[in-house]
């Protein structure tokens, strides 16, 4: 599914985002930048040894922000480790941690002249948030940042499971009507 905003395109797509081509793909990352499962361990393995040494110079990040590596031997230039918040139930800041993710990292991809990137669903693996509260944050926040800065010419969400793209392709009708 696509739509345009301007002169970006707005797409999801379900598939491996490690085999993504575009200038950044975004990571869900731990605040200690230290790899794990899920994305992040995906795009360690593939991108190479070069992307955890770059993270442990740079030391860690902060939930709701963002940071940005070399690709390694990925597709993508750039990664951009983006830290969603754990789910709490809600009530403990998560909305705005995870607005804060996506935007920072839209935000670090700009800084680096990149003009496609990729996204995971942040914070609805080992994380726990629900996808359907999820999805609505994201797409909100990175339509949002399109129409303030008319800068990237792709954003692509690439959704792991066909359930996460459904959920995904249904908010994003309902964000567009």
């Amino acid at each position: 599914m696509e739509m345009k905003i301007g002169k970006t395109t707005l797409s999801l797509t379900r598939g491996d985002i490690t085999e993504e081509s575009v200038d950044a793909i975004v990571n869900a990352a731990n605040s200690r930048l230290a790899g794990g499962g899920g994305v992040d361990g995906a795009i360690h393995r593939r991108g190479g040894p070069s992307i955890m040494e770059e993270c442990r110079k740079i030391g860690g990040c902060p939930t709701g922000n963002a940071v940005a590596t070399g690709g390694g031997r990925l597709g993508a230039k750039h990664v951009i480790h983006a830290v969603g918040p754990v789910y709490r139930g809600g009530n403990s800041g998560e909305p705005e941690l995870l607005r804060s993710a996506y935007r920072r990292s839209l935000e670090v991809a700009k800084e680096k002249e990149c003009k496609s990137i990729a996204f995971p669903s942040l914070s609805t693996g080992a994380y726990g948030y629900p996808i359907e509260e999820a999805s609505r944050i994201a797409l909100e926040t990175v339509m949002d940042f399109i129409k303030e800065e008319d800068w990237f010419e792709l954003v692509r969400f690439v959704l792991f499971t066909d359930k996460d793209l459904d959920v995904y392709r249904k908010t994003l009708e309902d964000l567009g009507d």
